[in-house]
């Protein structure tokens, strides 16, 4: 079954991106682009939420339709 996570991604000083999340406690992903990134947190991700089994809350179910952000640099 497939859970939508929201990540917080942010761009550090260093010039690399960092996610975290509100959803899964401990979730902490770094890497050098925003794709990068987020490949890094769905298995991130993935893990903790085996490790936390029905811990983890507010994770809502993908349905025939929801909201996904897209985000275009011009």
């Amino acid at each position: 079954m497939e859970r939508i996570v929201n990540l917080h991604i942010e761009r550090l000083p260093e010039g690399v991106y960092l996610a975290t999340s509100d959803n899964i406690q401990g979730l902490i992903a770094q890497g050098r682009t925003i794709a990068e990134t987020i490949e890094i947190a769905k298995d991130v991700a993935k893990k903790l939420i085996e490790a936390q089994e029905g811990l983890i809350l507010n994770l809502k179910s993908i349905n025939d339709h929801f909201d996904y952000p897209l985000v275009i640099g011009v």
